[in-house]
């Protein structure tokens, strides 16, 4: 009721997960939205700025359904502006991420795998597995931008390594094995050496 933001984010979860309530998709994207609009000019690096980062990308993957019982109808447009603002401003790595995705898809942003590689290579230096697997792949195959197999391996090297155990851990691990399948002893060596040196940096 005072509003703290830790405590409205507390809140946002369980009624989204279900822990310790009945879930309720519609409380959640209330107290996740209240966080947001209270908070929207927190500054990036100040304590809690993780938490309303994270509230402007879960109400904007809500506006991206819809939620009809808060009376929100879908909105991409207005999705795709507050994962901007929780990217940009804030630099969440999960909003560049998604970002990254959504260069990727005609119906989103239009296909530009350029600033899909920009915005992916922003949360990849902050050791985000998904974006490192999803930018490795890209200039692995040269798909859209210069082709760098060895930078590219070395990326979903990094990204193997560092998904374990995730929801993700399956697909990186075949992005991986199948670059690993047509890549030279050479690429295959440079690349482990990078990932061994970098490693540290960047959450492998």
């Amino acid at each position: 009721d005072a509003g703290q933001p830790i405590a409205l984010w507390r809140l946002g979860v369980m009624y989204e997960k279900g822990e310790g309530v009945q879930k309720d998709r519609t409380k959640a994207f209330l107290y996740f939205r209240e966080l947001a609009n209270e908070n929207a000019d927190t500054p990036p690096k100040s304590v809690g700025a993780d938490i309303v980062a994270q509230s402007f990308l879960k109400i904007g993957e809500y506006y991206r359904e819809g939620v009809p019982d808060a009376g929100v109808q879908a909105d991409n447009s207005l999705s795709r502006k507050l994962l901007l603002h929780a990217a940009s401003y804030f630099g969440d790595p999960d909003a560049q991420f998604k970002v990254g995705q959504l260069y990727l898809d005609e119906n989103e942003f239009g296909y530009s795998p350029l600033q899909s590689a920009r915005w992916l290579s922003l949360a990849s230096r902050k050791g985000h597995a998904a974006a490192q697997a999803t930018l490795g792949d890209l200039m692995f195959n040269g798909e859209g931008i210069d082709a760098d197999p060895v930078e590219g391996l070395m990326w979903l090297t990094l990204a193997e390594r560092h998904a374990g155990g995730t929801d993700d851990e399956h697909w990186i691990a075949e992005l991986h094995e199948r670059a690993l399948s047509v890549a030279s002893p050479d690429q295959r060596q440079q690349a482990i050496k990078a990932a061994d040196s970098l490693g540290g940096r960047f959450g492998g």
